[in-house]
Parts: structure tokens; sequence; C-alpha cells
């Protein structure tokens, strides 16, 4: 019955209100979708800890369709909630539309000349470099495949994970491994369609709307929807020679990756440096079977493990093609013998570009087979200083953790003179910074107390807890927060930036309200139906 009210309320009530703007004929083309088994696959996400399910669900036939639902709420004298939702890979139901309309943006649900006939690579003679026009709710495994094919190009940064949307990440930030060099995914598009809050259809980059351009970056889908992207391309290499090391020694671990990522020569640096941590053995066998599949288990006690029971593994890539696969093996040699990990703890292995770009997708199938993929998420992912990272080991990896974890444990540095200050991501003050991401799956099922998602939500909350006692400034990346005052300490003093964005672009408090930062100011939509 409230699908036929709110449709009712769309066309019978806004129609009249903004009829110079809008027209019936306007609204009725659009392709909303009400019936509760559709509404209802929207309403979790990847984090399963969260359910929202929106009045309704659009799926876009162009970015059009997307400004004029916008334009009608935004005209209306009771706004109604919008999100855009991708690959639905948010963690606390940041895409959600609470009482509102979710915009489906994914390809399956598109039918757009940016999805069906996709613009070819092409090259800028003023940038000097290729470029590919996507649209945003395109997936990075299909832009990839896409560039592979027409001209051997591939994106410069890249995320883990390549099963995301470009407009989610973009929303965000986009990192892995390549950003000490190439910087986060909104350092490497330079040029966006955005359908503001105010259901206007603009263009924006560095030159022109710029204000926009770099609100929307990383703005947490607070200041329009991301309807194409530009994106920079590269020449893709061949091959990756893909290195594991092991370190004991959490300052040497740590010296090595800063080392790394100081490096600028092409020939005399690693393409990619992350890391990890190991804080139990069944973690080391599950790692290392993960990377070279051996018959002999890993003994931790074997590789000098001793640092309170965890291991650091360093993890590095050389990329490189036919012409230049003689000089591989001196090149990673003359790197790996200036670093200081553990004797005889070095893994290799070779395999393709694509392979190692989509090799945590390999991960997802053995889960998905094992039905261990679609159980709750409860991620923390943080932002932490260079200066803080060695206290941050001590009172968490050491400490808090207590040699249990529910799945993988990232930390790499990236340098934060390849982000971009004008955008709306928050970073550390310091010029080199962590990611440190802990990547949990819930078992409530399993029988261990450890991965049950009560403990694992509570773990995160002791985490951040002794962050703030300890001082250590770190930021969350991917953040939730339930209070205002908590968003207002974690964009500190970007904060009268990030409202004065919100007031310009969306002023009526539309989008991104499943990120709870801003309260609207309209009455509750469902009480509409009975007033």
């Amino acid at each position: 019955m409230a699908h036929l009210l709110f449709l009712s309320f769309l066309i019978c009530r806004l129609i009249p209100i903004v009829g110079l703007t809008l027209h019936s004929s306007d609204l009725l083309p659009l392709q909303l979708h009400f019936h509760p088994s559709t509404t209802s696959s929207v309403s979790t996400d990847f984090g399963g800890t969260t359910h929202s399910t929106p009045l309704a669900i659009l799926h876009p036939t162009s970015p059009h369709d997307i400004a004029i639902l916008i334009r009608t709420s935004y005209l209306s004298p009771h706004p109604f909630p919008i999100s855009a939702r991708g690959h639905g890979h948010s963690i606390n139901g940041q895409a959600s539309a609470p009482q509102g309309v979710v915009i489906d943006m994914s390809r399956d649900s598109v039918i757009s000349d940016l999805t069906h006939d996709r613009p070819l690579p092409f090259y800028s003679s003023s940038r000097h470099e290729y470029y590919v026009d996507v649209w945003a709710g395109e997936l990075w495994i299909n832009v990839l495949s896409w560039t592979l094919a027409n001209g051997g190009l591939a994106p410069k940064s890249w995320t883990d994970y390549l099963y995301l949307s470009v407009g989610g990440t973009l929303s965000n930030a986009g990192i892995s491994g390549q950003a000490f060099h190439h910087g986060p995914q909104i350092s490497n598009v330079h040029e966006l369609d955005v359908v503001t809050g105010k259901g206007e259809l603009v263009t924006c980059s560095e030159d022109q709307n710029s204000e926009l351009f770099h609100a929307v970056l990383g703005g947490l889908g607070q200041f329009g929807i991301i309807t194409r992207a530009r994106i920079a391309l590269e020449s893709a290499p061949q091959r990756v020679r893909w290195i594991r090391v092991l370190y004991s020694n959490f300052t040497a671990f740590t010296r090595d990756q800063e080392q790394l990522i100081s490096l600028h020569s092409d020939s005399k640096r690693f393409d990619y440096v992350e890391g990890f941590v190991i804080v139990n053995e069944g973690l080391i066998n599950n790692w290392r079977s993960s990377f070279f599949s051996p018959s002999n288990p890993v003994k931790m006690s074997s590789l000098g493990g001793a640092n309170g029971g965890v291991l650091y593994c360093l993890e590095m890539t050389k990329n490189y093609n036919e012409y230049n696969a003689h000089s591989v093996d001196q090149d990673v040699e003359d790197l790996l013998k200036e670093l200081d990990f553990i004797p005889a703890s070095v893994f290799t292995t070779d395999l393709t570009y694509l392979e190692f770009l989509d090799r945590v997708h390999k991960a997802e199938l053995k889960l998905r087979a094992k039905g261990l993929w679609e159980v709750p998420h409860p991620w923390l992912n943080l932002f932490v200083p260079a200066s803080r990272i060695a206290d941050f080991d001590r009172g968490v990896f050491r400490g808090i953790l207590g040699n249990k974890t529910s799945g993988p444990i990232l930390i790499y540095p990236m340098n934060k003179h390849k982000w971009d200050d004008r955008t709306s991501v928050v970073t550390p003050e310091e010029g080199v910074f962590y990611l440190v991401a802990f990547l949990r799956s819930a078992l409530d099922n399993s029988g261990e107390p450890s991965k049950t998602l009560e403990h694992l939500s509570r773990e995160n909350q002791e985490i951040l807890e002794f962050c703030r006692k300890e001082g250590l400034k770190t930021r969350q990346y991917l953040p939730h927060h339930k209070t205002q005052s908590e968003w207002q300490h974690h964009f500190g003093r970007n904060w009268d930036r990030f409202q004065h964005r919100k007031a310009e672009f969306d002023p009526k408090f539309i989008l991104g309200t499943g990120q709870g930062i801003f309260q609207p100011s309209s009455i509750p939509y469902s009480s509409l139906f009975f007033s």
C-alpha cells in the first residue's frame, strides 16, 4: 500500500506544485519500482549490519532521469531522500535512502549510451596521456577489461577489489598499493558529470565548476550524484612479479615500507607496496597458501615471530613487459637487498597484470562457495599518522587484538603530497600516513566468541577509544559516525568548508542521508501519507 501512496504523492501532489517546471509527462516515463521484492534487494549492503528499505528504486535510462527525480524532490515543499547505489559494497548503510528513493546505478539496471556503446579511450594532446569516459555505475573490472581490449591501456590507481563501482570509489577516495606513487583514484580523474542536490546536471573539472568537482571527489555522496567520470589511463604492463617478505620487527617493517614509497625512479622502485599483519599461525598458513600453495605449513616460531606473537608481511610488485623481462630479476634483487626482512622469508610468483589486479575476486569465489561471503562485515579503516604508527602497533596489534582476529589486517603507507587537499577527503596532517584496515567477517555460528558480530563491533570501539585516549589523531576512511559532533571532529578544520559546500550544492539535505552527516529539516516522509 505504501508504494501506491508514494507514487500517488509524487504525481498528484508534487506536479501541481512544480507545474511550471515539471509535468506529469516528465515523471511517468521514469522506471520507478515499488514492489517490496524489488526494494528489499537494496535494503542491506556488504556490511550486513544495517537494514533500511526505501519506498522506491529508480532504474535510470540516462543522467536526465536522475536529474528529474532529484529536481522533483528539491522543488517539493517536503523533499524526500535520494541516494545512489553502485555495487552495494558500503559497510554501514551509507547508500541507503530511508523513506525515499535509491537510484540503482549498476550497469545491469541502466540503459545508457555510456554503458551499451562505451566510448573508446582517447588521447589528450594537452595532457599527453589517454583517458576514457565511463558511466559511474560501471564496475572497475569492466573498465579494466574494456581499456585493455582497446589499446592495451589501464587506469593508473586501483582498489584491491575490482567489483566496485566507479562512482562509489570516487565518492570515498579509492586506494590500494599504487596510491603512494599515483595517488588515490580521485587524483586520477579529470572530469565529471554530476547531478547536484538541486537536480542540475553539471560538467565539472579543475577548470570548470571546480568547487563542485573537488567537493564530490571524496564527498561521501553529499553534494551530487556522479554519472560520468573521465579516468586517466596509462599503458598496461604485460606481467607482474609479486613478492612477499616477512618481518618480526615492526620498526624495520615500517622503515622499509616508508623507504620504498620515497623512491621515484620507475626502474628503481616497486609499482605496488602494501603490507598486512599476521597475529596467529592459522592466518600465516592461510596467507601463504593463498599466495603460494605450499605443502608444508609454516610455523611462526621458525620465522622469528617472537614479537608478541605478531608477524608483518611486506607485499610488493614489479611490473614488466617482454622487452624488459631480462632485467626484472636484477631490478627486484637490487631493491630487496636494501630491506631488513627475515632471511629466507622471500616468496615470489609471476602472473599477468589482469590476474594480479583481480586477485581478490578469486578469494571471493572460494568464500562464496563455502557460504562465508554474505556474512556481516564490521570493517574498520583508519588513516594513522606515520609518527604514531608504532604506538598503534603496541596498543592494537600487540594489545587489543590479543592474538585473535577475524579477517585480513592491511597496513601500508601513502604520501600525502599525492592527495589533493581541495577534495573532501580528510587525511592526517603528516607527510606520510598509513592505512590500517581491519577487514573482518563476523561468524556468529562458528562457536568462537571472538568471531561474533558483537565481539568484533566492541573491539572496533576499543580500537577507536585507544586512538582517542592516546591522541593518535587518526581519521576514519570509509567513515561512520553516529553524531554530528563526531562528524565535526572527523572533518576538523575542513568542517566549515564541508558545510558550505552542502549549503551550495544540496541545500535541502536530499542526498546521501544514509551517511548520517546532516539531519534533514523536512518532515519525515511517511507522515505525509497520513497528514
